[in-house]
């Protein structure tokens, strides 16, 4: 069986982050990583949003494996 749900990647939108993983908004608000700005998603990829933040490439890359875990 063949499914169109596109990897979880750090190049993912914001967008369609959530859309395919709603369990990715509580996620990234308890890490600190802003998702959303007036219930809606926010414009960007996961690497800008968690970059904006601080976040280095390797805790970038642990944020992936973990919201591919979900």
């Amino acid at each position: 069986m063949t499914t169109n749900v596109k990897e979880i990647t750090k190049d993912i939108e914001i967008e369609e982050l959530l859309q395919i993983e709603p369990k990715a908004v509580t996620y990234l608000m308890e890490n600190g990583i802003k998702c959303l700005a007036c219930g809606e998603p926010i414009w960007g990829t996961l690497e800008k949003a968690a970059k904006d933040k601080g976040f280095d490439d390797e805790q970038i890359a642990k944020f992936v494996k973990e919201l591919r875990e979900l």
